[in-house]
């Protein structure tokens, strides 16, 4: 039997990560191994909610909004899948994508499924419910709002342009960033979560068309602030050509407190483990820089938060966070305030504290 953490009195932790795109389902897939884990692991998520950026207007996800009029499936499908512990196959036909140049091309069978769901129940949260279940999901996905909201962008030359796939292209010349119509409302359930929270975590994942767009939902960063969880900001890797460039994790951060300026973050994690110089030559190209490293951030610099230093980096050709590093940080962040438990493990490089 495993050493436990938290006495049989305790319970394990509420676990609320909000974002979107790749970053977000990186996360969920290696928190899922610790929902009701029980004897298995020496640290355990009595529940584990997702709540998702739906802004997305490009690809499948946009072709289908614009024809059915729903909100963009991908991002909630992506969850479902990084959180199902269903059969491979049954994963597999979910990111399933239509090949050729006819109706079904470039469609995934996992955004038809929720679009078919949708239809079928008239509310697509409760479409993204039972499609979970099908999936035997470990976890709960929120939609960041129901209702169909566009992202906009005001530039500095005072026009305006539309569409997260625009706005993913603009670069410094992004003055303001908000939400058509403003007065879009969360779910309930997802501001109970929120506020039964002991871990909140923003990122990994692009700032301006998947950390900030839920956010941005009027209620999600007054409720969070008021939460007593310890909060967490997830840097990215690597910069983003034509929306971060030039980003510190410090300008990260900044520019979120530009938009919720009452969230105010306990741990930063960083990741400290340089790429290779292949990865780096590749990325280059792209005009892509790693965030992080090589003196790239300040650590006195964040306010009180506390920045966590580790090597998060997975293997492979394309610079990604290794979910279960990831997944380990995060919760020994929140054990540490909620235990008092060391955060001098293996995976940590150093820590430091203003």
């Amino acid at each position: 039997m495993k050493h436990h953490i938290f006495s049989d009195s305790s319970g394990g932790l509420r676990f609320v990560a909000i974002g979107g795109g790749n970053g977000l389902s990186t996360l969920l897939s290696g928190l899922k191994r610790f929902v009701n884990a029980g004897e298995t692991e020496p640290f355990w998520l009595d529940d584990l909610s997702a709540i998702v950026a739906v802004s997305d207007d490009g690809g499948s996800s946009g072709r289908l909004r614009n024809e059915l009029q729903m909100l963009p499936p991908g991002d909630i499908r992506n969850c479902m899948v990084a959180l199902s512990e269903d059969s491979h196959l049954l994963s597999k036909l979910f990111q399933h994508r239509f090949r050729g140049d006819g109706d079904l091309g470039g469609h995934s069978f996992g955004n038809l499924f929720l679009a078919a769901m949708s239809e079928i129940t008239g509310d697509f949260a409760e479409a993204v419910r039972l499609s979970s279940e099908i999936l035997a999901s470990k976890g709960h996905i929120y939609p960041a709002t129901v209702a169909d909201v566009r992202l906009a962008a005001e530039l500095d030359d005072g026009s305006v342009v539309r569409g997260e796939t625009n706005i993913s292209k603009l670069g410094n010349s992004l003055k303001r960033l908000f939400l058509e119509p403003a007065s879009c409302k969360p779910m309930p359930a997802a501001l109970d979560a929120i506020s039964k929270a002991d871990i909140i975590t923003i990122g990994p994942g692009s700032l301006f068309t998947s950390l900030l767009p839920p956010i941005l939902v009027e209620g999600v960063a007054d409720a969070i602030a008021a939460s007593s969880a310890t909060k967490i900001f997830v840097c990215n890797l690597m910069t983003q050509p034509g929306e971060t460039d030039g980003f510190t994790a410090r300008a990260h951060i900044e520019k979120v407190w530009e938009y919720a300026p009452q969230i105010r973050f306990d741990h930063v994690v960083v990741n400290a483990r340089p790429i290779s110089e292949e990865q780096r030559r590749k990325y280059d190209v792209e005009g892509a820089e790693q965030i992080g490293v090589h003196g790239s951030i300040s650590p006195e610099t964040i306010e009180d938060a506390e920045i966590v230093y580790g090597n998060l980096l997975d293997e492979g050709d394309k610079v990604r966070h290794n979910p279960e590093k990831l997944a380990q940080v995060l919760l020994l962040c929140a054990l540490q305030a909620k235990r008092d438990v060391s955060l001098d493990t293996a995976t940590f490089a150093h820590k430091s504290r203003k």
